[in-house]
């Protein structure tokens, strides 16, 4: 049934982006302040995002939902794009100022957050955007760090790419997400039972994690502002919400990989560039416009482009 398929994918897609609207509205009305957005920002990063994915966790069997080779093919998947991309970045885009920037807001999604968010919205839980997490975020760090680095203007030369890499070792060790995730396998791993006060009240952290980041990732929209270099934002955008799903969730069916492990795997590859990407690239000493520009034309389009995935997948019963 076609129309069942069509309404699924917008079921999951569209409440998301009618809070990320909501966002947009209210800060467009001053109703929230940028006080507000980088607040909520830190609270979601720091502290209910961590807690949620340590909830999902702590509640699961890890031992019979760990999947090696799950978190093996996000890892490599990863690795593939970004390399791939940055081969062809430094082949074929003009201008080589941009290179940095443009590989890391190719290959760098809010899988975290997105990832989470959408699990949620469809089956209810997201310890399965655990497993994506753990083969993505610690390399999306890594990588992010070596190519604005090694692609940056003569600012992000200073100081040695050793005590950088450390720096980002450092960062992933005391990542909270990754921490969260550690907490909850932990917790798994002993047996320990969740007494209920501590269990609700995690799950009232947790629950504010999706409402929250969309809300925020709404209110921070730039709009057309924010928009320059159009072709290579044009380019990055089709890699990130096209181009990606396109060349690996086929790999991903073929291997056997179906519903919440095929969702978390389309956030992985085609969502929205994270905002995090912005920061880091101004960090290392990056302009910073074409990674803002890629992060609103992928907030805008992933609406649909995320819908048609869900979709395709719904419609060859590669997800319940």
């Amino acid at each position: 049934a076609m129309l069942d398929n069509i309404l699924f994918s917008m079921n999951s897609t569209m409440p998301l982006f009618f809070i990320m609207l909501l966002g947009y509205v209210l800060y467009q009305k001053k109703f929230l302040s940028d006080a507000f957005v980088a607040g909520a920002n830190k609270f979601v990063f720091y502290v209910a995002l961590p807690v949620q994915l340590f909830r999902d966790l702590a509640a699961t069997d890890v031992r019979a939902a760990f999947d090696g080779a799950y978190v093996l093919f996000c890892f490599v998947v990863t690795l593939v794009s970004i390399l791939g991309i940055w081969v062809l970045a430094k082949l074929f885009l003009p201008d080589k100022r941009l290179v940095g920037e443009f590989v890391q807001v190719c290959y760098r999604s809010s899988a975290a957050i997105l990832g989470t968010a959408f699990l949620q919205s469809i089956y209810g839980t997201a310890e399965m955007s655990s497993m994506m997490i753990l083969g993505s975020v610690p390399l999306y760090n890594v990588m992010a760090v070596v190519i604005l680095t090694l692609e940056g203007p003569e600012a992000a030369q200073a100081g040695s790419m050793t005590a950088k890499l450390k720096k980002s070792v450092k960062g992933i060790l005391t990542n909270p997400t990754l921490l969260g995730i550690a907490a909850g396998f932990a917790w798994s791993l002993l047996g320990l039972p969740m007494p209920t006060m501590a269990g609700k009240t995690l799950s009232s952290i947790a629950s504010l994690t999706s409402p929250l980041a969309l809300l925020v990732i709404g209110a921070g929209f730039k709009g057309r502002k924010a928009l320059g270099y159009l072709r290579p934002t044009a380019v990055a955008t089709a890699v990130k919400l096209m181009a990606l799903p396109a060349l690996f969730l086929p790999a991903a069916v073929h291997l056997g990989f179906t519903d919440e492990k095929l969702v978390a795997l389309l956030v992985m590859l085609g969502s929205i560039a994270t905002p995090s990407c912005y920061v880091m690239a101004k960090q290392m000493g990056h302009e910073g416009v074409l990674t803002g520009s890629v992060c609103v034309t992928t907030t805008l389009f992933s609406a649909f482009s995320l819908t048609f995935w869900l979709f395709l997948l719904r419609s060859m019963g590669c997800i319940a």
